[in-house]
C-alpha cells in the first residue's frame, strides 16, 4: 500500500481546524465539534461505502437508519472529482450537506439535481474564465485552443472561447485531441501551428494527450509558443527535459488560490505520535517521512527486516528538507474552509430565535436536533472572513468566488526549476479589477524578451478604422483612413466618429480640431492692404476733385459738362470707399448695403460717363450749320439721362431687398475646414440682374463713346471713355469666373479688387490726362490753344 504524504495534510488540515473552533469561545460556544475521517482512495465504491458508514453510523452500512442517537452528523467534507458525484448522489436523497474541497466537475453545479452540494474551488469551467481574462489583458486577440475529447475538455475550451469572443476576441483553431492521437491529427495540429500567426495556445487538456504532440512540434522547432492550460501539466514526467526547456519554459498555468492559515505551518512541524494515538495514518505517516518502521507493527517474520525502528521522538524540524509539497498547501487552504464554512453554518442555526426564524411559522431548529436540510439551508447563506481574512460565501449555484492564482513556469539549466506566482483572479474584487498580474515576474519562452504579440492583423493607429472582408474573422481585417470630417481616437476603431459641425478633423483624422472662423477682416493682411488701396484712391479722387473745383473756370474744365465731372468724381470717390463695407464682421445693415449701394454708386458713375458721350455728340452735332441739335444743347437731357438710368437700378435694389434681401450667413458646408461668416446674397437671380444692369450701361457708354472718339473736338473725352469702358467692361468679364472659382473671404476680394480696378481706370482714363494739362501744361489750358487745335482737327 502507498502512502501519500502531501495527500495526509488534508487530514492534518481538518484535525487543526476543528482543534482551533473548539478552543473559540465565540464560535459554537458549549459545543464541540468531533470528527471522523475515512479513506476512499479516489475510488467511487469506497466512497459510496465510506458515506453511507458515516450515515448509518455503523460498519454494518444500514441504509436508512442512525445507531448512534447521541451524535448528530451534521455534513460531509470531501473530496475529490472522482468521488464527489457518487458522494453527491447519495447525501442529495437526505440532504445532508456536502463540501468538496477538490471536486472541480462542472456538472456538480446543477442545482436541481445536486442541491446540498457545495464546494471550495470554481468548477473548472471558470478556469477558462480566468484563462480568458488573462489572454485578454495581454491584448492577444488571435489565440489557439486543444482540448481533450473529455468532458473537462470540451466544456473548458467552449466556455474559453465564448468568453474571447464575447470581449472581440477570435479563436484561430479548436482542436480536439485524444490519447490516442493518429499521426494525421498530430501533423495536421503541427500544420496548424506552424502556419497561422498564432503565438498564444490554450491547453483545455491532461498531459497525457499532449506527449506525443509536444515531441513534434519540438522536431519541427516550433518554440516560438507561450501555453496557457491547467495546473501541472507542463511539468508531466512524460515530456523530455529538451521540451520542457525549448517548448514549455515559461508556461502560463492556473492553480487553485492558495491563502493564509495562521499557525498551521508551526502545528504541522510540531505534531508527534503521542498527540494522534487514535489516528490509524499517523504512524504510517511518520514511517513515511523518516524511513522507520513501528516495531509493535511488525511481523515475528519480518521483525529482522526492520533497519531503524520508529521511537516517536523523531522531529520534522530537522530534517533538513520540507516535509510537505508547498503547492499543496492549495488544496489544505480549500479544506481549511471547508471546515469553517460547516461550522460558520451551525453556529447561524444555533443563533436562531423563534418567531423569527426561516422555517415554518418562523420557527428554528435545535442545535441538539436538527435536519441535515435545515443545515443546508445556512450553508446557502453563510458570509464570513475566514482566518486569513479573505471573505468566504457561496453563489447561487453553491460555488464559492472564482479565485484562481497564475504561476510561471520557469525552467533553470543553472538552478533548481520552479513555478514563480505571477498574479490573481479574483472576482470578489470590483468590475475591472479582477486580474492583477506582475508582469515584471513573467519569464516568457524561448525567443521572447517581453510578452509577445498574438494577433491576426496588426493594430490599426487612430485615425484608421477597421474593415473586416465578408468570411474572415472579426480580428483579421485591414485598417483603411477615416474619411473627411471623421476621426477615430483609439486604437482598432470599428468605425469612424463624425466630428460635431464646428469642428473638423485632424489631418491624421486622430482629433477634431475647431473649424476657423474665416471672414475677411481688417485685422489680416488682406484686409489691411485693401483698406490702404480703397482710401488712397479715394484721396486722390478728392484731390483731383479739389483740383477740378479750383481750376472750375478754365476751359479744359469747363468742356463736356462741368458737373457731371464734379458727379463722376464724387460717385467714384464713393465707388472706392464703398468697398470697405465689405471688410469686417457683417451684419444686417452691411449686407444690405455691400451689393446695393456699389450697385447704385456705379450706375451714377456709369450714367454720368453716358451723359459726357452724350454731351459730346451733342455739341458736335450741334456745331453743323442748320442742325436740329441746337436744342438740345444744355444740362436738361444730360441730368435727365443720368437719373433715368441711376433710377433704374435704384428700382432694381428696392424690389431685390424687398423681396429676398441679404442676411449674415455662417456657412459651415462650403469648406471643410473652415466655416466662413459673410453675406448671403438672398436672391441669385437679383444680384446678377444688377451686374447685368450695369454690364448694360457699360456697353452702350463703351459704344457711343467708340463711335464719337473721332469728331473733331480738343475737348472731347471719348476717346478716353473709350479706353476707360474698355478697362472697365474686362475687369467685369474676368470677375465673373473668378468670383464664381472662389470662396469665403477670397471671394469678397476678388469683389472688391474688381470694385477698386474699374474705379481706378475710369478715374486714371478720365481724369488723369486732364490733371497733366492743368497742373503741368496750363499753357494749353487756354481757349486760345485749344481752338487753334480745334481748327487743325477740322481740316485734317
Amino acid at each position: 500500500m502507498v502512502f501519500y504524504t502531501e495527500t495526509y495534510q488534508y487530514v492534518l488540515a481538518v484535525i487543526y481546524a476543528v482543534d482551533v473552533i473548539n478552543k473559540n469561545m465565540h464560535l459554537l460556544p458549549n459545543i464541540t465539534l468531533g470528527l471522523q475521517l475515512y479513506d476512499s482512495c479516489y475510488s467511487e465504491a469506497r466512497g459510496f461505502t465510506g458515506v453511507i458508514a458515516m450515515i448509518s453510523g455503523h460498519k454494518a452500512l444500514v441504509p436508512n437508519y442512525r445507531c448512534l442517537v447521541n451524535k448528530s452528523l451534521s455534513g460531509i467534507i470531501g473530496d475529490s472529482s472522482i468521488t464527489s458525484p457518487t458522494v453527491a448522489r447519495i447525501l442529495t436523497i437526505y440532504q445532508y450537506p456536502q463540501i468538496a474541497y477538490g471536486s472541480v466537475v462542472s456538472t456538480l453545479s446543477d442545482r436541481s439535481t445536486f442541491p446540498s452540494f457545495f464546494r471550495t474551488l470554481p468548477s473548472d469551467s471558470f478556469g477558462a474564465v480566468a484563462l480568458a481574462h488573462f489572454i485578454l489583458h495581454f491584448g492577444w486577440n488571435w489565440v489557439g485552443i486543444l482540448a481533450s475529447d473529455k468532458d473537462y475538455g470540451v466544456l473548458g475550451a467552449q466556455r474559453a472561447k465564448d468568453v474571447l469572443q464575447q470581449n472581440g476576441f477570435c479563436v484561430a483553431f479548436l482542436e480536439t485531441i485524444y490519447v490516442q492521437n493518429t499521426e494525421a491529427k498530430i501533423q495536421h495540429i503541427v500544420e496548424l501551428i506552424r502556419t497561422t500567426s498564432v503565438k498564444v495556445i490554450l491547453v483545455y487538456s491532461r498531459y497525457e494527450p499532449m506527449y506525443k504532440l509536444m515531441e513534434d512540434l519540438y522536431q519541427h522547432n516550433v518554440k516560438d509558443i507561450v501555453w496557457l492550460g491547467p495546473s501541472g501539466w507542463s511539468v508531466a514526467p512524460g515530456f523530455s527535459k529538451a521540451v520542457r526547456q525549448k517548448l514549455l519554459n515559461g508556461t502560463v498555468t492556473l492553480y487553485a488560490h492558495k491563502g493564509n492559515i495562521p499557525g498551521f505551518r508551526e502545528f504541522l512541524y510540531n505534531i508527534q505520535p503521542s498527540h494522534y494515538t487514535d489516528d490509524i495514518f499517523f504512524k504510517e505517516f511518520w514511517s513515511d517521512v523518516f524511513g522507520c518502521s513501528w516495531v509493535d507493527n511488525v511481523t515475528t517474520q519480518d521483525a529482522a527486516k526492520v533497519t531503524i525502528p520508529c521511537t516517536g521522538t523523531e522531529s520534522l524540524t530537522a530534517l533538513g528538507k520540507p516535509v510537505y509539497e508547498e503547492e499543496e498547501f492549495r488544496f489544505t487552504y480549500s479544506v481549511h474552509n471547508a471546515v469553517y464554512m460547516l461550522t460558520h453554518a451551525l453556529h447561524s442555526l444555533s443563533l436562531c430565535t423563534s418567531p423569527w426564524g426561516p422555517f415554518t411559522n418562523g420557527s428554528c431548529s435545535n442545535i441538539h436536533n436538527f435536519h441535515p436540510w435545515q443545515l443546508t439551508h445556512y450553508m446557502r447563506n453563510i458570509h464570513f472572513k475566514n482566518t486569513g481574512g479573505e471573505d468566504i460565501f457561496f453563489h447561487e449555484n453553491g460555488e464559492p468566488p472564482i479565485v484562481y492564482d497564475f504561476m510561471n513556469w520557469h525552467e533553470l539549466q543553472d538552478e533548481s526549476s520552479k513555478y514563480i506566482a505571477i498574479g490573481t483572479f479574483d472576482s470578489r474584487a470590483p468590475k475591472g479589477q479582477e486580474l492583477t498580474i506582475n508582469e515584471t515576474a513573467i519569464m516568457w519562452g524561448e525567443g521572447y524578451k517581453q510578452a509577445p504579440r498574438s494577433v491576426c492583423s496588426d493594430s490599426c493607429s487612430p485615425g484608421y478604422r477597421k474593415l473586416v472582408h465578408r468570411g474572415q474573422p472579426v480580428c483579421c481585417y485591414d485598417c483603411i483612413p477615416c474619411s473627411e470630417g471623421e476621426i477615430s481616437n483609439q486604437s482598432d476603431a470599428n468605425s469612424c466618429i463624425p466630428c460635431p459641425k464646428d469642428t473638423w478633423s485632424s489631418d491624421n483624422r486622430s482629433s477634431c480640431i475647431p473649424k476657423i472662423m474665416e471672414l475677411l477682416s481688417y485685422e489680416e493682411p488682406l484686409g489691411v492692404i485693401l483698406t490702404l488701396i480703397s482710401t488712397t484712391s479715394s484721396v486722390v479722387t478728392i484731390m483731383i476733385l479739389c483740383v477740378f473745383i479750383k481750376f472750375r473756370d478754365t476751359p479744359l474744365v469747363k468742356a463736356n459738362n462741368r458737373d457731371l465731372s464734379y458727379l463722376l468724381l464724387i460717385s467714384l470717390v464713393l465707388c472706392f470707399l464703398c468697398s470697405l463695407i465689405f471688410i469686417g464682421q457683417p451684419g444686417k445693415v452691411n449686407c444690405w448695403l455691400q451689393q446695393s449701394a456699389f450697385g447704385v454708386i456705379f450706375s451714377v458713375s456709369l450714367s454720368s460717363i453716358l451723359a459726357k458721350t452724350v454731351t459730346v455728340v451733342i455739341a458736335f452735332n450741334a456745331t453743323k450749320p442748320g442742325s436740329q441739335a441746337k436744342k438740345w444743347v444744355g444740362t436738361r437731357i444730360t441730368n435727365g439721362l443720368v437719373i433715368f438710368c441711376s433710377a433704374v437700378q435704384i428700382l432694381l435694389c428696392v424690389v431685390w431687398l424687398s423681396t429676398s434681401p441679404p442676411f449674415p450667413d455662417v456657412n459651415r458646408n462650403l469648406a471643410k475646414e473652415k466655416i466662413i461668416i459673410q453675406c448671403n446674397e438672398g436672391s441669385t437671380s437679383a444680384f446678377y440682374c444688377m451686374l447685368g444692369y450695369l454690364g448694360l450701361l457699360a456697353s452702350v457708354c463703351f459704344l457711343v463713346a467708340f463711335l464719337a472718339r473721332k469728331l473733331p473736338d480738343s475737348f472731347n473725352e471719348a476717346k478716353f471713355i473709350t479706353f476707360s469702358m474698355l478697362v472697365f467692361i474686362s475687369v467685369w468679364l474676368s470677375f465673373i469666373p473668378a468670383y464664381l472659382s472662389t470662396q469665403g473671404k477670397y471671394m469678397l476680394a476678388v469683389e472688391i479688387f474688381a470694385i477698386l480696378s474699374s474705379s481706378a481706370g475710369l478715374l486714371s482714363c478720365i481724369f488723369f490726362p486732364k490733371c497733366y494739362i492743368i497742373l503741368c501744361k496750363p499753357e494749353k489750358n487756354t481757349k486760345e490753344y485749344l481752338i487753334g487745335r480745334t481748327n487743325h482737327a477740322s481740316r485734317v
